[in-house]
């Protein structure tokens, strides 16, 4: 009321209703008034992109809890002769170990229980758990030498979110929200979809958060319910006119408020109202999938028939990526199989397989692939070495930063590659290692921005995704 009564105060009524006029009639002419081209709803930082981007889309499906590299693409054929056989000293090198298996008496090494194959002209290595992504190989870019500093869940997926394990920065679809601006004015430029039932590790809304950008800048998540964006429909005996109304006269106290105060943070809370106003129509066309063939369905897999499932949202980040929205979180937990792990994977895999894969083959039959970035993939890696009681057929693997698998494709990266390797224990990397601010780097350059350039001023400092680390791996582009 305080804060009120000061605006009161240094407004009287004829100013306050000649720029409550003015707002409004700036709300009916942004209404009005489209973009004359595409570069002009690009545009967002005065110089960008500062070369030609090979991607303008991206869409990232994050497996949340870290995948098992040897469950999936890291083949280790020389690990069935070591069944049992501690960890050498060797291959450890006196690496830290999580508080989970640091007291365990040996460190078993337990080869995978699945077999491998290789597939495509490329030859890659891939489980049998996989046979979806078997059939695209070699559309993919598969990058074997990933690593990262932490070795827990949360700082973990902070830091490949935001280049930082505290929270409080960036997510880095925010930087790409902030750097390169919109493809579409109908729909939110960062967009995120989390599977439902997943189970696993809980996600938290810093990882598609703003940190210290504008708050337009955030992802906008949506859900598999009736209503894919909370609170967008009107309510009951009111329509879209009663609506544009509403917005115009907020619009209206909002742009009094910032004459009074100069705070950029009206600005954002006046640019979420209007994109909320343009969603409500766009939103619900978005969600409806009446439209879709069933043999698209069937290229997705039956889950993609029941809203929230993974391959559910596969086909809607399909549909989101096709109306030009620039970054899509796609979100699918329960990756972390401390016990149990040769069925609780089997169970990951089927859930993601197909879906991933129709993705990909969707954007490539629809001419969307070459100018959209694909990544797959979590936040580490797992040990070796069994947690818990090793058997025949069943142990369980540890969290493991050291070394972990991601794939890529489309947005300019080479496909058929699989690149860097790691030592017969898939413990550390023998060559090309690629570390996260590396990984972050290189899609920034797909995109057409150095990772050096693209900062943003805060608490005294200049701020970039990449912190003051980073190589762009040249060799993982066309």
């Amino acid at each position: 009321m305080h804060e009120l009564f000061k605006v009161q105060q240094k407004m009287d009524r004829r100013n306050f209703l000649t720029k409550a006029t003015l707002g409004i009639g700036a709300l009916a002419l942004s209404n009005l008034m489209k973009a004359e081209s595409q570069e002009e709803m690009m545009a967002a930082i005065p110089g960008l992109p500062h070369f030609a981007p090979r991607a303008k889309r991206i869409v990232f499906l994050f497996q949340s809890g870290g995948p098992s590299q040897l469950e999936t693409f890291d083949y280790k054929p020389k690990l069935k002769d070591m069944f049992g056989q501690d960890l050498p000293d060797s291959f450890r090198k006196g690496q830290r170990l999580t508080g989970m298996s640091a007291n365990q008496s040996s460190l078993p090494i337990a080869p995978s229980v699945y077999d491998f194959k290789q597939y495509g002209e490329s030859g890659a290595w891939v489980s049998e758990l996989l046979p979806h992504t078997a059939g695209i190989v070699d559309d993919l870019c598969f990058v074997k030498s990933l690593y990262t500093e932490q070795i827990n869940h949360d700082p973990a997926i902070t830091f490949f979110h935001t280049g930082h394990q505290l929270p409080g920065r960036p997510s880095i679809g925010s930087w790409m929200s902030y750097g390169l601006g919109s493809l579409n004015n109908n729909l939110p430029t960062f967009v995120v979809l989390q599977s439902k039932n997943a189970g696993g590790q809980p996600l938290y809304a810093r990882l598609w958060g703003n940190g210290f950008l504008p708050a337009e800048h955030q992802g906008v998540q949506f859900s598999s319910g009736k209503d894919p964006v909370l609170y967008l429909n009107d309510p009951e005996g009111y329509d879209g006119k009663d609506r544009h109304r509403m917005l115009g006269y907020l619009k209206g106290l909002n742009s009094v408020q910032k004459s009074a105060y100069g705070d950029p943070e009206i600005d954002a809370r006046i640019s979420q109202y209007e994109m909320a106003y343009r969603m409500q129509s766009s939103v619900p066309e978005m969600a409806d999938m009446s439209d879709e063939p069933d043999s698209v369905f069937d290229m997705y897999g039956p889950d993609s028939r029941d809203p929230g499932t993974f391959a559910a949202n596969c086909l809607l980040a399909r549909k989101l990526l096709e109306k030009d929205v620039r970054y899509v979180a796609l979100y699918h937990r329960g990756w972390d199989q401390h016990v149990y792990l040769p069925g609780g994977i089997k169970n990951q895999c089927k859930a993601t397989d197909q879906g991933s894969a129709a993705l990909v083959k969707d954007l490539k039959q629809r001419g969307l692939l070459e100018n959209t970035l694909v990544i797959w993939g979590g936040e580490f890696g797992r040990t070796v070495y069994s947690q818990g009681k090793l058997t025949k057929t069943n142990y369980g693997r540890d969290h493991h930063p050291r070394c972990f698998t991601m794939w890529m494709a489309g947005g300019g990266v080479k496909p058929g590659l699989s690149y860097g390797e790691t030592d017969d224990l898939s413990y550390n990397i023998t060559k090309d290692p690629v570390h996260v601010h590396d990984f972050h780097a290189t899609i920034m350059h797909l995109f057409g921005v150095d990772h050096e350039r693209l900062t943003f001023k805060h608490q005294g400092r200049r701020y970039r995704l990449t912190d003051v680390h980073g190589h762009v791996v040249k060799k993982l582009l066309v």
